[in-house]
């Protein structure tokens, strides 16, 4: 019956956990996004893979390869199994540690110390199983403290998912900018080349007094001009490259072949869905929640420290005066020794150690705001500039055209004799400007929906294997 009795009050004391509830804060942002989002065949970002998002064969293959070599990515998996490691400990302290212990003892005393007034040599042998120092758990201390482990291995297996989907936006984006120099480059290769021959020309027509010194000049440093436009591409693209290259985190050779911008099949129709519901799955919002969470837990900690604790130390085995006898009949041996702690004086460490807990929860709670409000912006700044690239797409497209017709119709007329060089030089700067603003353009567009996928969450990912609480 005093058996039961203890059991009773033992489950009854467990259960006085000091750890406050956890209450989710609201959320500190409108209710609707500021900006409409795409209506057309809409998909769901958080259920879409990248490779399907991002269907360059190239650009594939460069994701896949950062994702394996990247070296934050490498750290970042590195973080989540030491936060997986303290969590194995945390929760290894909720249960007795039984050791096997063998010990041998050999001690002499000096005559002046013993009861007969002669030296003596003693020796003691002992094997045992031996239970060393387990805290009973009536306040939740040590529960506390295994849930805000548990929560930060979740922090940063979050922080891992989230750096993995900012990787793969990384990179799409660094593969994008290099087309872009890669395309504008061989804009301007073609341009130097252009004129060059237009160069040529007014020479062989100054030469023969249809055109004067002034009309060369202009044509030459035209000429010039792109060529210098063409060398600082160049430097932009190498820089791109590397890049890039670091980003994968390896040289990376006998790669697919990539398709041009306007090929890239990269399409924003992604369903933004209701503030609250996007945000709330996004890796680094989830991520500074369960921040958010071991700051409480640790709050029951630092409140437990307050209360008694109780810890037992206990042993059993053999014992004999020698190694022979160790085993024999009637060497049973046994301790038992419960420990009680009440603090009474501390200069006041409990208290400054509660008051630290509940201040850094209140530093979560502020982060975890911010993360959903910096979050918010994100996105509706990328819904806003999905929109507007769009048409300023179909703007730029319309006005490349039209700079290429104004161009062969300034060359026909100045090759008639009714217009002068500075019309043509005009309309071949602005011919020029327009086709590589167009590039800029659709780049713009393809990294903004890269940018939109990594915003709303996308990327299904694998999730951790369940860890039991």
């Amino acid at each position: 019956m005093l058996k039961r009795a203890l059991l009773v009050v033992f489950l009854a004391l467990s259960g006085c956990s000091q750890m406050p509830d956890y209450q989710r804060p609201a959320v500190p942002v409108p209710a609707q996004w500021t900006q409409a989002a795409p209506v057309n065949e809409m998909r769901l970002a958080s259920s879409l893979e990248w490779h399907s998002f991002f269907p360059d064969p190239r650009l594939q293959a460069l994701i896949a390869t950062a994702i394996e070599h990247n070296r934050d990515m490498r750290g970042a998996v590195a973080r989540v199994e030491e936060a997986r490691a303290l969590f194995g400990i945390a929760r290894a302290d909720r249960l007795p540690n039984v050791d096997f212990v063998a010990s041998g003892i050999s001690a002499r005393t000096p005559g002046d110390l013993s009861l007969s007034g002669r030296a003596a040599t003693g020796h003691r042998s002992d094997v045992g199983l031996s239970l060393l120092s387990f805290e009973l758990d009536f306040w939740g201390r040590v529960k506390s403290l295994n849930e805000a482990a548990l929560a930060g291995y979740l922090a940063s297996e979050e922080a891992r998912k989230a750096l993995r989907l900012t990787l793969i936006a990384d990179v799409a984006n660094a593969y994008l900018s290099l087309l872009e120099l890669e395309e504008r480059s061989t804009l301007a290769r073609a341009t130097v080349a252009s004129r060059e021959q237009t160069r040529q020309l007014v020479s062989r027509r100054r030469d023969v007094g249809l055109a004067g010194d002034l009309d060369y000049l202009q044509a030459d440093g035209a000429y010039e001009l792109t060529r210098a436009d063409l060398a600082n591409l160049e430097r932009q693209q190498a820089a791109a490259a590397n890049a890039l290259t670091l980003l994968v985190g390896k040289e990376t050779n006998d790669l697919p072949a990539g398709r041009k911008l306007a090929d890239q099949g990269i399409v924003a129709n992604l369903a933004a869905g209701l503030p609250a519901e996007v945000l709330l799955q996004r890796p680094d919002v989830l991520a500074a929640e369960h921040r958010l969470i071991a700051a409480n837990a640790n709050i029951g900690a630092a409140r437990a420290a307050f209360l008694p604790r109780i810890s037992l130390t206990a042993g059993i085995g053999t014992a004999s005066k020698s190694l022979s006898g160790l085993f024999d009949s009637g060497q049973g041996a046994w301790n038992f020794q419960p420990v009680l702690r009440l603090p009474l004086f501390d200069a006041g460490r409990a208290a400054a150690g509660t008051d630290l807990a509940e201040a850094r929860r209140h530093v979560a709670v502020a982060e975890y705001e911010k993360a959903i409000q910096l979050a918010f912006r994100e996105v509706a700044d990328l819904l806003a500039a999905t929109e507007r690239l769009a048409e300023q797409l179909r703007a730029q497209e319309r006005l490349d055209k039209v700079q290429g017709e104004r161009l062969k119709l300034a060359e026909a007329r100045y090759k008639a004799g009714v217009a002068s060089y500075l019309e043509v030089l005009d309309a071949q700067r602005e011919s020029f400007a327009a086709q590589q603003t167009l590039v800029q353009t659709w780049r713009n567009q393809l990294s903004s929906a890269a940018l939109l996928f990594k915003a709303l969450g996308g990327g299904k990912q694998d999730e951790p294997a369940a860890m039991a609480n």
